[in-house]
């Protein structure tokens, strides 16, 4: 909280507001301080604490928070928000009894968004992508994880993360892109997994490396996907390339998934709904992130909850994604996703809070963001809110009066 600007000259002061800082050091629940008092400078906080306490700033501009609350800017760490078509007709199949793996084992599910991507064009990627983008930067998502892994060979991969990388450039969000390239086997590769891996291993991933188009590499371990130890292969070959790993672990069976991403010092391990209390001493010594993805529980009906009791024994840091997709989670809105973290898996509101706050930039190894504090970015929100708690609360409206992504304000209600 001290001050950290030369001649106390800074871009933006907001007054009478209270700072939800989600900073652990601090005692108070959400980090918070009240009737405080922030101020940015370049893009970063440069000072924040009681407004009693403040100094004389020289701002350019001054807001009354109006007594509102200030959060970090939200952090969806976990979207395949990329892609073509509709899966609807999937949805009517599972309301009549048939379930998420025979769809898959039919030429369904991932499959089934894999040709309507690659038919697509770029640019109408881009066009459907940019409106799910604007909707989550509607509810005050500042960062946002963006998945490749519905063309499933390489220039469709590469064209999927070329879109990505175009949302980062031409909206008010910072994009964290992620190659998925191992999320299904492809019709072409029908019966050769280990064939399949070694492509990714030694054409795609290379080509999407030499084109600076992934941040991180993902893969889906599971007896509809890929086996740990194909996984295993393809992130000793992210790692090389100097990629960090995360994985979908853990969703419908235990192959231990997660245990191989804290053996590789990887960021975060999601779904996790048959997660073994082994796995989670792993993540825990590692401090590899669980990502909970509560839409797609719910959208798949599912009945086995993620062992919320024994992530929380153990200190594993606790993230909360969207996981928003064409088949499994077509929900756009990580503020639903707050209500359901509460709702489905019983995390209080402050820990839904904090997954998608502090926890969803561990998720995708962001230092710089996802807390309130001098030397962070500026990605902030301004909630006309009673108490922190209303967050995850309501749901169906929209309590964002402004939104900043590195300082610049974005929204304005």
């Amino acid at each position: 909280m001290n001050l950290q600007t030369e001649n106390q000259v800074v871009d933006l002061l907001i007054k009478n507001v209270n700072l939800m800082t989600m900073d652990e050091s601090v005692s108070a629940s959400y980090g918070l301080i009240e009737h405080g008092c922030i101020a940015l400078r370049h893009g970063n906080i440069v000072w924040l604490g009681p407004e009693s306490t403040a100094p004389e700033f020289e701002a350019a501009e001054i807001i009354d928070g109006n007594g509102h609350y200030l959060s970090p800017g939200l952090i969806d760490c976990h979207t395949h928000l990329v892609f073509a078509g509709s899966r609807a007709k999937e949805f009517e199949q599972r309301l009549t009894g048939v379930s998420y793996q025979q769809i898959a084992e039919q030429g369904g599910g991932i499959l089934s968004t894999v040709r309507a991507t690659r038919a697509a064009h770029e640019e109408q990627l881009l066009v459907s992508a940019t409106k799910r983008v604007r909707q989550l930067i509607s509810e005050g998502v500042t960062t946002v994880e963006i998945k490749s892994g519905y063309g499933l060979d390489t220039d469709n991969e590469i064209k999927m993360l070329r879109v990505a990388s175009q949302l980062k450039a031409q909206l008010p969000v910072s994009v964290s892109r992620t190659f998925l390239g191992a999320h299904a086997l492809p019709p072409e590769f029908a019966g050769r997994a280990d064939d399949y891996i070694n492509y990714l291993i030694t054409d795609s991933l290379p080509k999407v490396v030499e084109l600076d188009l992934a941040d991180s590499v993902d893969g889906f371990c599971e007896g509809i996907g890929f086996s740990r130890e194909q996984m295993s292969r393809l992130f000793a070959a992210a790692d090389e390339l100097g990629l960090p790993v995360k994985l979908h672990a853990e969703q419908l069976s235990d192959l231990s998934g997660a245990e191989l991403v804290a053996e590789f010092d990887g960021l975060s391990a999601d779904h996790l709904e048959y997660l073994s209390e082994q796995s989670i001493k792993q993540m825990a010594h590692k401090n590899t992130v669980a990502v909970l993805l509560p839409g797609a529980f719910y959208t798949l009906s599912e009945t086995k909850l993620p062992p919320i009791f024994a992530l929380r024994e153990h200190n594993v840091p606790i993230a909360i994604g969207s996981d928003y997709n064409p088949g499994s989670s077509p929900l756009c809105s990580l503020k639903l996703m707050l209500h359901m973290a509460c709702t489905q898996f019983k995390l209080t509101p402050e820990e839904a809070t904090k997954g998608v706050t502090l926890n969803a930039a561990k998720a995708l190894g962001l230092t710089d963001r996802g807390v309130l504090k001098v030397g962070k970015k500026a990605d902030l929100c301004l909630w006309e809110i009673e108490h922190p708690a209303e967050l995850a609360y309501t749901f169906g409206v929209n309590p964002l009066v402004k939104s900043w992504q590195n300082g610049q304000l974005v929204i304005n209600n």
